[in-house]
């Protein structure tokens, strides 16, 4: 039977070195934690142990993961989510914050994400904390994610935080996939009328215009049809241009976004925008007051709350007005009282937040509002769902029929010459 050396520690928290034989690792684990120890390193024979082998690929992972040029995949939100509910699984079953890490680390496939596990793994092994280990990632941890951790943490239960957190993960997931799927249809729409378009203007006008230009010998043609004439003269000759100017526009338009100008400018239109402007506010209302409500009922204290609910507001409208309401709790002031002064916190949210104040559970008056206003999503989802599907038909009708009514417009005079 193979010979394992391990290292582990003892319900005192001393560290034990020593031998046994076993099977495998696995079965070596399995003996020494029958024997009252959690071992951090177990390797057959004289072999590189699995702590040091654990260093080895930390320290590969941090060669991926550092620089601009990454190898791996990125770590996407529904992997945290599921990395989230994981271990909070294990950890309310029983098993100490590493071996739980050892075992996620093992099942990880995203190889990227699995060096980011080792690395705080890593600082867990050498006395860090767990909330260390992830400030050390704010590409995969944001500030919500990490002060949670550090007020369960601080509360000693780090498991009711990771399952309270693992719940506003999936909540938010929902949330975004349902707005997600309604801006499925228009999109489809609109790329279906710019290929319908393109091809009318690159194969079907330049067709049209020989025609033209031998039966209408030289005259004018109408003002619609010349226009239509040049915008296709002008893309089949300059396709490339055409497509870079695409391409700029696009992203002209997404780095005036991320100006102080145009952040408000777009934000604006957001949420005063007929139909999408109700749904927007709904949306940053519910994301605010769900992350504010858990972030309360985890333990961080209130101004630090809303500093990391700020954050992770998109809409410099909310994300000022959360600034005005931390200021005026900070001075003493009720929550309540100054969110009822900024006009983009509806009067029914605020009363619901003054009761909670009033009765010491702000927390869970939150966490009911970020239910209802769940709700609300739902239906001015479906809502939008409806009008854009017939706006939208109606958008198509009236650009493929301008180009169709403006090529028959000359049609009309070569028929007139001809039956003349």
């Amino acid at each position: 039977m193979p010979k394992f050396t391990y290292s582990a520690i003892d319900s005192n928290g001393k560290q034990k070195t020593g031998s046994l034989n076993a099977g495998s690792e696995e079965e070596a684990r399995n003996k020494l934690s029958s024997m009252g120890l959690m071992p951090t390193s177990v390797a057959e024979g004289d072999g590189q142990s699995s702590e040091s082998s654990a260093k080895q690929k930390s320290v590969k992972a941090k060669k991926k993961s550092s620089g601009g040029f990454s190898l791996g995949k990125k770590v996407k939100q529904a992997e945290l989510t599921t990395f989230t509910r994981q271990l909070a699984t294990l950890l309310e079953a029983g098993l100490p914050l590493l071996r739980a890490l050892e075992v996620m680390i093992r099942q990880e496939r995203n190889e990227r994400f699995k060096g980011v596990m080792q690395q705080i793994a890593d600082q867990v092994k050498s006395g860090n904390s767990f909330s260390d280990g992830l400030s050390q990632h704010p590409k995969v941890f944001d500030r919500l994610y990490v002060n949670m951790i550090k007020a369960g943490e601080a509360g000693g239960v780090l498991e009711v935080v990771l399952s309270r957190l693992a719940g506003f993960m999936e909540k938010a997931e929902k949330t975004k996939k349902k707005v997600q799927s309604a801006m499925v249809y228009p999109i489809v729409v609109v790329s279906v009328a710019v290929a319908i378009v393109a091809l009318l203007m690159v194969v079907v006008v330049p067709k049209f215009q020989s025609i033209f230009e031998d039966m209408l010998e030289g005259k004018a043609l109408p003002a619609p049809t010349q226009l239509v004439i040049n915008i296709s003269n002008f893309v089949k000759d300059n396709i490339f241009l055409s497509l870079a100017l695409l391409a700029l526009l696009f992203f002209a338009f997404k780095f005036l976004g991320r100006t102080a100008v145009g952040a408000k400018a777009f934000n604006w239109s957001s949420i005063n925008f007929p139909k999408v402007g109700d749904l927007v506010r709904k949306v940053n209302i519910a994301r605010i007051t769900r992350t504010f409500g858990t972030l309360l009922s985890s333990g961080v204290p209130i101004l630090q709350a809303i500093n990391i609910t700020k954050d992770i507001t998109g809409n410099v409208f909310f994300s000022g007005a959360l600034t005005r309401v931390h200021d005026s709790v900070r001075d003493g002031e009720p929550l309540a009282r100054q969110m009822d002064r900024e006009s983009v916190f509806p009067n029914m949210v605020t009363s619901m937040i003054d009761v909670g104040e009033e009765t010491g559970d702000l927390a869970t008056m939150l966490n009911r509002v970020a239910d209802n206003y769940d709700e609300d999503v739902d239906n001015a989802v479906a809502g939008i769902t409806s009008i854009i599907e017939p706006i939208m038909i109606v958008f198509l009708a009236l650009v493929v029929g301008f180009i169709v009514i403006a090529l028959f417009l000359p049609i009309v005079e070569i028929i007139k010459q001809l039956s003349g």
